[in-house]
């Protein structure tokens, strides 16, 4: 067991959109993510997922409304439901989420990260 603190974690990755894996527990995955940019739309059949700004600020896109986080606000994209991450300026971002959860969810494209890298 180990404390983990996040700023020092995000100091060791640049890429944006590839999560990387900083804690395990119950089935759950806690990772940390930088992102910049429009994502894609997709959804997660099964699993719900927990979006907690870190830094900066970050649109949530629903079918229905957007949602935007502020730092050290978070949001659960219940399974099922169409999202799309968009970020105009950098933002990190923890996300807690079961052990399947694919990146992309439904959807496989050259953003799918398949194996993610435990940091």
């Amino acid at each position: 067991m180990q404390k983990v603190n996040l700023q020092e974690k995000f100091s060791i990755f640049t890429e944006y959109w590839k999560p990387k894996i900083v804690g395990e527990l119950n089935g759950q995955h806690v990772k940390l993510a930088k992102l910049k940019g429009e994502f894609i739309w997709h959804q997660h059949e099964n699993e719900d997922e927990l979006f907690l700004i870190v830094k900066g600020k970050l649109c949530l896109r629903l079918r229905d409304r957007d949602v935007w986080l502020e730092q050290g606000e978070f949001f659960i994209v219940p399974k099922g439901v169409e999202h799309q991450p968009v970020a105009e300026e950098e933002v990190h971002l923890l996300l807690f989420e079961p052990i399947s959860t694919l990146n992309t969810g439904d959807q496989r494209n050259e953003r799918t990260v398949e194996k993610l890298e435990r940091i």
